[in-house]
């Protein structure tokens, strides 16, 4: 129960969802949907919460593509909740706008989530980011060259998209959590999980980043993570004090 105290007492503190919210769930099948899934199937009794199940294909790895939505898919079914899945030919998206495979991704989903999220009438569409991807964002953006306002990190909850007077917001309740806890939480609780092994190719920077780099880093400093939150934290409130 103590990644759940820690996620709920985030979400409290941040405001993240409130009693009777309808929230969409982004769910890959990898072990972070898996627990994030897990923790609000456990809150949603308690909570009134109306809960919806969204797995996005990018269409990047073939039968392992598909194998990745039957088990979301039986994921759903052991949970009660029936989910939506859709695909997205990021590659086609990628070569038509010119942008790289991750941007293009990025971009396809969260422009179907938005869409579901409306037909749904979800309020919240929550994502599965943890306390490492925020570090990893951080450290990538320094990489790369950034304004202060990189060094944020990945915002806990902003808005998604609006139509109208409509307006949906994104969370990411599972940002007190390090990557650790929640495999810790996975097997404790033996609940299954899928693998993306494009994860591991460190071709692609942020890959070299989890890999490589960051545990480098926690090597020298283990609070490195809390250490880059507290500084999002801290820069945040300088940035919003600005006129």
């Amino acid at each position: 129960m103590g990644l759940w105290n820690k996620v709920l007492a985030n979400a409290r503190a941040r405001k993240l969802f409130a009693d009777g919210d309808s929230i969409l769930l982004a769910v890959s099948g990898g072990p972070d949907s898996v627990v994030m899934l897990d923790f609000f199937a456990g809150q949603a009794r308690a909570h009134r919460l109306e809960l919806h199940i969204c797995h996005i294909n990018h269409k990047l790895r073939g039968k392992l593509a598909d194998a990745d939505a039957a088990f979301v898919k039986r994921l759903g079914a052991e949970y009660g909740i029936e989910p939506t899945i859709l695909s997205a030919d990021v590659k086609a998206l990628a070569g038509k706008t010119g942008a790289g495979i991750e941007h293009a991704a990025r971009g396809a989903r969260y422009r179907l989530l938005s869409l579901t999220a409306l037909k749904k009438k979800c309020r919240l569409v929550a994502t599965a980011h943890h306390a490492d991807d925020h570090a990893e964002t951080i450290i990538l953006n320094l990489l790369r060259g950034t304004e202060p306002k990189g060094l944020l990190g990945i915002p806990a909850k902003r808005e998604l998209c609006r139509r109208g007077r409509v307006r949906v917001e994104l969370i990411r309740p599972l940002l007190a959590v390090s990557r650790r806890e929640i495999e810790g939480y996975l097997a404790a609780n033996g609940l299954a999980s899928r693998k993306d092994h494009t994860n591991d190719d460190e071709y692609y920077t942020r890959n070299w980043v989890r890999k490589t780099l960051l545990p480098l880093m926690l090597k020298k400093q283990p609070r490195l993570r809390e250490h880059l939150g507290e500084l999002s934290e801290k820069l945040s409130k300088v940035l919003k004090s600005r006129p």
